[in-house]
């Protein structure tokens, strides 16, 4: 076997093959480790970190990822125990993040730790839908109006057609949008347990084809017209949602915000009223009035083979306080949570090892169960983020807390 890759390797070198075409030559994993040896000489570099992660090409090839050399190791940690007390996740978990951001995890866990004193976060998901928005261009307004008439009265065609090409995804609504002669369809659909972005694309295209061919003066020049609006922040999801829209709230006795995160609770929401609201005015941003929901969803993305692409809208959001007499109301709004527990990363050894710690690897029962579970609490997850890193910057302790966590520096 060696004599074939090296064989394979020096006709690359010379420009004979090209490095997709060695999966057409070797076996899968031999073809990883030709290219693999392919690259080292072209970059003159050696890559025995990437080589040495444990990965099953074969797994991966025609599913993952192309021209697979290897693997990247990142860091896999764990909160909790948190207490989530949502309409799925219910009860105390552990939530694993994959970060290389020293004192992220040891933030999260501390903030969960409160939470979990005081009862838990109450979580709701108040929407659920995947989009897919083709657009459509026209001659005139007087054919648009037509359009818009025929998609409403053809809906229950266009239903049929569109759920054909899938076992899962049912087809809720068509959100038209209108711009001159041209018009954006923002199909919504439910998707059950799959974060549903390819099942929702395939069967768009099917429903485009019925449309186009049964009303005659539409022509569709994207399936993605960026109404959907997938990877991109955007209004339209931050009023609608895509995804799953979740709320996460909990209530902190003042007791507590004193004894274990040293802080005051007054202190707590001034900075959030200042720093995310009226700070996040100020700088011009739009859907990110929060404190860091990014890093929280990031790693937790990154650990269970979640599309990390989606962190854009999926980290969109607001965190809200209030003083109350009894304690620190704090939530945290996701409009666009993107996660699904079967399908695309979910699927991978590792990955599928982190969605089992919280109990949602897998189809749910019933469907779509197990993606709501990990939604409500990944939302969870957030809010601890969100409190515990008001509370450091209310205390000034942040730089002293990356300083310790991130450099091993004494402090």
């Amino acid at each position: 076997m060696q004599e074939i890759i090296d064989e394979v390797v020096n006709k690359a070198l010379k420009g004979k093959i090209e490095l997709h075409e060695i999966d057409n030559l070797l076996e899968a994993n031999a073809a990883m480790v030709a290219r693999r040896l392919v690259i080292e000489k072209l970059t003159n570099t050696k890559l025995p970190s990437i080589g040495s992660t444990i990965l099953d090409y074969a797994e991966i090839k025609n599913r993952n990822a192309e021209n697979v050399i290897g693997g990247i190791q990142i860091p896999v940690g764990v909160i909790g125990p948190l207490r989530v007390n949502g309409d799925y996740a219910k009860g105390d978990f552990y939530v694993p993040l994959a970060t290389t951001e020293g004192a992220l995890i040891a933030s999260v866990n501390r903030g969960a730790k409160v939470i979990s004193k005081s009862g838990g976060a109450r979580v709701k998901i108040i929407f659920d839908g995947m989009t897919r928005a083709p657009v459509f261009k026209l001659s005139s307004i007087e054919d648009v109006i037509d359009f818009l008439n025929w998609i409403k009265d053809n809906f229950s065609k266009i239903k049929e057609i569109a759920e054909s090409t899938t076992s899962h995804g049912k087809l809720i609504n068509i959100e038209p949008y209108v711009l001159g002669n041209n018009v954006w369809l923002r199909f919504v659909f439910e998707t059950g347990d799959a974060m549903g972005m390819n099942m929702v694309t395939v069967a768009t295209e099917k429903a485009c084809e019925f449309i186009e061919r049964e009303f005659g003066r539409a022509v569709c020049l994207a399936v993605s017209g960026n109404m959907c609006s997938d990877k991109k922040q955007s209004q339209v999801n931050s009023l609608h949602g895509r995804g799953k829209t979740v709320v996460a709230e909990a209530l902190i006795p003042h007791e507590l915000i004193k004894t274990v995160l040293k802080s005051d609770s007054a202190l707590i929401h001034e900075v959030n009223l200042r720093k995310n609201w009226l700070g996040g005015a100020r700088a011009g941003t739009m859907f990110q009035f929060n404190a860091h929901f990014a890093n929280i969803v990031t790693a937790i993305f990154i650990a269970t083979g979640q599309d990390v692409a989606q962190v854009v809208e999926s980290s969109s959001g607001y965190t809200w306080t209030e003083i109350r007499d009894n304690g620190l109301y704090i939530s945290v709004t996701l409009t666009s949570l993107e996660v699904g527990t079967i399908g695309g990363g979910t699927r991978l050894p590792t990955q599928r090892e982190a969605l089992s710690i919280m109990g949602v690897y897998g189809p749910g029962n019933p469907p779509g169960s197990n993606a709501k579970k990990f939604a409500e609490i990944i939302a969870s997850t957030v809010l601890a983020g969100e409190l515990n890193l008001l509370a450091a910057l209310a205390n000034k302790e942040l730089g002293k807390a990356h300083l310790r966590l991130g450099r091993g520096a004494k402090v």
